[in-house]
């Protein structure tokens, strides 16, 4: 099954939600509505404004509420997007230039940035002062999880817990608020919002080492960008770490820099997918997700139960 028909009782809600993505980035400075037009029109999954949504069916469910922080998210999550590929010097996302590689990370840096302050413009519409106290700490975890990625650039010396430390950061939180506030916006019980707090964090933790995984295994054309592109940056991920642990192949692995041809790089890559390594990182995310699914059975049952249960067993077989 697609992962679109999993949650397609949400789709007259998701179209006005994508609607109000447009909406929210219109501006009358003419190349920061280009650039931030740009970063919309190269799509994604929408997984942030579908947690938000099927959280929100839990409770009072009313989209004229929770549509604010179904956008907001999703702002902040394209916000973050645009400053990492400014910090990976990356030219591609999704397939198609990004921002600091049709314009410049200057322009990059104000787009992102004004995506972002539009986010924090739209959850003043949200009364609760819980989710605002949530969203703050929120985004001070994003950020410090920017700030170490750009501290652990081709550091090959790193211990497991910096990086699981750092997808909470960069993926999981997000994910996890996105359950949480879209429940809170709801009037969801705090017992059940909790646990969709956990559902969404384990479920991030194992969507980023997925995408990790995917970094090596799957072709340019899935990925949207070439195979290795973490590894060229000097994101050292999973599977690195684990293949880090052969003293011969470290030799390999350290040699790695942004400069490498992609023959030599293909190289280290096909020697990382015959480590092991891989099939490590698939466990690690196979714990994370069977926590979540344990997570989930312990929620009401709804038809919002039963596509957090379907998500959670998708991401774990996807291949882009």
């Amino acid at each position: 099954m697609k992962l679109n028909k999993m949650y397609s009782f949400l789709n007259t809600d998701l179209k006005q939600i994508e609607e109000e993505l447009q909406e929210a980035i219109k501006t009358e400075h003419h190349l920061l509505q280009e650039a931030s037009l740009h970063l919309l029109q190269a799509g994604g999954k929408r997984l942030r404004p579908v947690f938000v949504l099927l959280a929100g069916k839990f409770g009072q469910y009313e989209l004229s509420t929770i549509k604010n922080v179904a956008v907001a998210l999703e702002l902040i999550h394209m916000a973050s997007l645009v400053h990492d590929d400014v910090i990976d010097n990356a030219d591609l996302r999704r397939g198609k230039a990004t921002i600091k590689a049709k314009w410049d990370n200057r322009i990059a840096m104000y787009t992102g940035d004004y995506i972002f302050a539009r986010s924090l413009e739209l959850m003043t519409k949200i009364k609760n002062p819980e989710a605002h106290e949530i969203l703050s700490n929120t985004i001070v975890e994003v950020c410090l999880g920017e700030i170490e990625q750009i501290r652990d650039k081709f550091n090959f010396d790193q211990h497991l817990k910096t990086y699981l430390r750092r997808i909470k950061r960069k993926t999981a939180l997000l994910i996890a608020v996105s359950c949480q506030l879209g429940a809170i916006a709801s009037n969801v019980p705090r017992e059940v919002h909790h646990k969709l707090f956990l559902f969404g964090y384990y479920v991030g933790m194992a969507f980023q080492i997925t995408d990790d995984i995917l970094d090596f295994t799957s072709s340019a054309e899935e990925l949207g960008k070439p195979a290795g592109s973490d590894l060229r940056q000097g994101n050292i991920t999973l599977p690195v770490l684990f293949a880090l642990q052969d003293e011969t192949l470290k030799k390999e692995i350290i040699k790695v820099h942004e400069d490498m041809s992609q023959a030599d790089l293909q190289h280290v890559i096909e020697a990382i997918k015959n480590s092991g390594s891989i099939e490590k990182s698939m466990e690690y995310s196979d714990k994370y997700l069977q926590k979540a699914l344990d997570v989930v059975k312990s929620l009401p049952y709804n038809r919002s139960k039963i596509a957090l249960t379907n998500i959670a067993k998708f991401i774990g077989k996807r291949k882009s």
